[in-house]
């Protein structure tokens, strides 16, 4: 009897535990992710995670971006980006892969198995396309939620006119934000 009891207050402290961690998540991809040309803290990783405590979410968002990478160059730092323990991935490239004329069908393939690679770990994904890349059709066939954006050159853009700036990264972020509220809300529900 006082084993049992022993084993379910540990069952019940690891529960607990469990329930008590921040959820982690994140984000990996190229220039758009790592903040190119704005302070890392302007950049939409840490925008999100400001923006998801305000509204009382515990969480820790891990900027996985790589300026001037590629979908193939995100898939082959998966495994190191992404750690043993996230809750969330936010898959954001393919946009390099456009400007250094990558064939489409390879680039879709890599994101393709980029997001299998994430759920096959029992992960949740976001697929978030920029600008001209639509990535829609890749979300649908992994069934996995999408966003995508596009701001109007001007005022939130950096100073190269591609990039965004800091004002522009709060807006992606709030334009993000329902769905990954939505994220949140499963991967804290029990497996």
């Amino acid at each position: 009897m006082i084993i049992l009891r022993a084993l379910t207050a540990l069952l019940v402290l690891a529960i607990a535990s469990a329930a008590a961690a921040p959820v982690k998540i994140v984000a990996i991809g190229n220039s758009a992710t790592a903040g190119w040309l704005v302070a890392r803290k302007d950049a939409y990783p840490a925008e999100l995670e400001r923006q998801l405590r305000a509204k009382g979410h515990d969480v820790a968002v891990k900027n996985a971006g790589v300026s001037g990478d590629t979908s193939a160059g995100t898939l082959k730092r998966l495994d190191l980006a992404v750690d043993p323990d996230t809750d969330i991935v936010l898959v954001e490239t393919g946009t390099n892969d456009l400007r250094l004329h990558v064939p489409a069908a390879k680039m879709r393939a890599n994101v393709t198995e980029i997001v299998r690679t994430v759920q096959k770990r029992r992960i949740g994904v976001l697929l978030i396309g920029l600008g001209s890349l639509d990535l829609s059709d890749v979300a649908r066939a992994a069934k996995v939620p999408y966003a995508r954006f596009k701001l109007p050159p001007g005022k939130f853009r950096a100073r190269d006119g591609a990039h965004f700036n800091a004002e522009g990264y709060r807006i992606v972020v709030r334009r993000m934000l329902p769905q990954v509220e939505a994220l949140i809300a499963a991967v804290r529900k029990p497996r």
